[in-house]
């Protein structure tokens, strides 16, 4: 609990603006058409009005970090690919042709890829380099991070809100890149909700049965080993966690801190926003789920944050590509909150809200 007590003291927020959200509200009932006609994108856009602190909501400037990582679990035979994959694909996002790269640039959001744990030590073009390690450790035989590297990848996913802000960015989603991380993720997961390993763990990237069952094994011996169960958050994400997640804990941390919203992708990074809430409780406000992922744990992520998403396409690509997905949806929700075409305009009485 030191970690915890320090993070809270260090990283202090203050809640949205209810009565923001509720002007935000308003001026989507003024608009011709059904009260709540647009469901959950009248609640999400009136959510960032509030986290914006302001009525005239807009998110055009926006970009997705995509934390790059490398895991040790991965020599526990977890995965099918090896971690070469992490670099190949990072050099793919360096130069903007990754899946992500592709989905961001149709949807004009910019792609912020980052070095916070790949097992090279080659500097990679195009990609920030803020690497604490090359790769953790495997925690099927020891913590896979110091707390001193934690804490660094924590304040690094801040940090890099607070530039971004600086920066004018208005909005900003979160991706991740790291062989081994749905093994990280599924056990985090399952260590914070107190679930069996089998309750979270999916088959990834495409593991087999043999390799699934593994997968579920090495999680649950983990969790045993070190009596997570009983621990707390950071201690379980120094634990079994990785760079890639504790930096996007630092991601959800910040965008509390510096009233940025964060729109979740998949599971790695919903396990990353279950650990901010539980380090920092009130980091859920600025939170924003994109879509519903086909891990099994992540149902129950998003339930446990108490946040809805709004797409449910049995996506598992990772990379932030659900993340940026959303924003296309968000922009065609924005044209008719900014349009307010108002019901005296097509000479009709208002809708009442009878309950």
């Amino acid at each position: 609990m030191e970690a915890i007590k320090f993070l809270r003291e260090k990283y202090k927020i203050t809640p949205p603006d209810q009565s923001m959200y509720d002007a935000v509200k308003a001026n989507w009932d003024g608009v011709a058409k059904p009260l709540d006609g647009l469901g959950w994108f009248e609640h999400v856009t009136s959510q960032i009005g509030a986290i914006e602190d302001s009525t005239n909501v807009c998110i055009s400037k926006r970009a997705v970090i995509v934390m790059c990582a490398d895991n040790g679990i991965v020599k526990e035979g977890i995965s099918q690919s090896g971690q070469e994959v992490t670099l190949a694909v990072a050099q793919s996002m360096g130069r903007r042709e990754s899946s992500v790269c592709r989905m961001a640039s149709a949807s004009h959001t910019d792609v912020i890829p980052v070095d916070i744990g790949i097992a090279a030590s080659c500097k990679i073009d195009g990609v920030l380099d803020e690497k604490i390690a090359c790769g953790t450790r495997n925690f099927a035989k020891e913590p896979a991070m110091t707390e001193k590297e934690t804490l660094d990848a924590i304040d690094t996913g801040v940090r890099l809100v607070k530039q971004c802000k600086e920066n004018g960015y208005q909005i900003l989603a979160t991706g991740e890149m790291g062989i081994g991380n749905t093994t990280t993720s599924s056990a985090v997961t399952a260590a914070l909700l107190h679930r069996l390993a089998s309750e979270t763990a999916g088959r990834g990237a495409g593991l087999n049965d043999k390799g699934l069952s593994r997968k579920k094994q090495v999680i649950q011996e983990a969790i045993d080993r070190y009596d997570l169960y009983k621990a707390d958050a950071f201690t379980v994400l120094q634990t079994v966690g990785g760079f890639d997640i504790a930096g996007l804990t630092g991601v959800f941390i910040g965008g509390a801190m510096y009233h940025v919203p964060i729109v979740l992708d998949g599971l790695i990074s919903g396990a990353a926003a279950l650990l901010a809430k539980r380090i920092i409780p009130g980091t859920e406000h600025f939170m924003i789920a994109s879509h519903l992922g086909k891990e099994p744990a992540a149902k129950a992520i998003l339930k446990e944050i108490g946040i809805k998403p709004v797409i449910h396409g049995d996506l598992a690509l990772g990379e932030g590509t659900g993340a940026v997905m959303v924003f296309s949806l968000l922009d065609l929700a924005m044209s008719v909150y900014n349009g307010r075409t108002d019901f005296s305009r097509l000479e009709m009485a208002p809708y009442e809200r009878l309950s």
